[in-house]
């Protein structure tokens, strides 16, 4: 008999927390979010978390070394092989006791082409569904959405990245975590994000859903100040920035792109010449494996680097290091002319 119980213990012989929902808790979800938009049957949606390595960050922290958290952290083998097996041999599970697991990449909508005017199919009616992996992750109770819009859980605070699988057995549910559990709202995100994306608190600028009657809230993040930090286009954490385009000197924080147009001119600086030679040398074969592209920048030194610093010292998370703190010096920034500096 398959069971919650069942697969907790299966997740936690990976190495990775799982959490449960019931369906009803996406009653009020939008259609194009909907985990029955994907599978109509659907009586339980999975959520699954994998542990991002903590000296994965470490090498972005000191400034030295920008591979390790853009495989090991981010897009590239974490992402791409070491988070989708577990889901894979879980939803293999599930289907070995006769039941249907539908997989689901925690991407973008992938849309086609046609699909802002005409649906593919029409009355089940969605063509570019896509579940918001973090609410669906704190509806399965394995954590909370932090202010900056970063989960965490308890056992590795905002070092997860998250997968979830929607299933028509019908699961035990995982109590919802109370909010503030974790996320205390200290706004150090607010201040050490490079590109000012996360709005303060105090700007009213908030997100908000609820679920069984508890209010969820995070702040309304720009994504296109996000975007640019975190894929090379801010010129205060990306030497290579300074390296490929000299004389294109701004300030991110100012800078008033949309999610998909920061993407768009940060997409070939991941195979410029700097770039390419800087970050990626060392790892042809990944990049013929197809591990390339939006190489990571600013290592989400607010979001994860400086929250998971907190919540490490607030004892937040179970974790622990023998070698705490986990920032440990003087942090850096670069001027316009990429000159590292210590920041404030």
């Amino acid at each position: 008999m398959l069971t919650s119980k069942k697969l907790k213990e299966f997740a936690r012989s990976r190495e990775c927390v799982l959490g449960v929902a019931n369906i009803e808790r996406f009653d009020d979800a939008p259609p194009m979010m909907h985990p029955a938009s994907i599978f109509p049957e659907a009586r339980s949606v999975i959520a699954i978390a994998r542990r991002i390595p903590r000296g994965s960050l470490r090498g972005i922290e000191e400034g030295t070394y920008w591979p390790s958290y853009t495989y090991f952290g981010y897009h590239g083998l974490l992402n791409t092989w070491f988070r989708p097996k577990i889901a894979y041999e879980i939803a293999c599970m599930i289907e070995d006791h006769g039941w249907e697991a539908a997989l689901n990449y925690p991407g973008v909508p992938q849309r086609h082409p046609d699909a802002r005017d005409h649906d593919i199919k029409p009355v089940r009616g969605q063509s570019d569904v896509q579940l918001q992996v973090r609410i669906a992750a704190y509806a399965a109770g394995i954590g909370e959405i932090g202010w900056s819009k970063v989960f965490m859980t308890k056992e590795f605070g905002p070092r997860v990245r998250l997968e979830t699988i929607i299933t028509d057995a019908e699961l035990e549910p995982d109590p919802l975590m109370p909010p503030g559990t974790l996320c205390d709202r200290c706004m150090s995100c607010v201040k050490d994000c490079p590109s000012g994306a996360i709005p303060h608190i105090k700007e009213g600028k908030v997100v908000e859903i609820e679920i069984e009657g508890q209010k969820i809230q995070w702040g309304d993040v720009d994504m296109g100040k996000c975007t640019l930090s975190t894929h090379g286009g801010d010129r205060t954490v990306s030497p290579f920035l300074v390296k490929e385009l000299p004389n294109v000197v701004w300030d991110a924080k100012k800078m008033d792109f949309s999610e998909a147009d920061a993407y768009a001119f940060c997409w070939p600086l991941s195979t410029g010449k700097h770039h390419g030679e800087y970050i990626v040398e060392g790892h042809a074969m990944l990049q013929k494996w197809g591990v390339g592209g939006s190489y990571i920048l600013c290592g989400a030194r607010g979001c994860i680097r400086t929250c998971m610093d907190h919540l490490e010292k607030a004892g937040r998370v179970e974790q622990t290091f023998r070698n705490a703190p986990f920032i440990k010096r003087p942090r850096w920034l670069l001027t316009p002319e990429g000159k590292k500096v210590a920041s404030t």
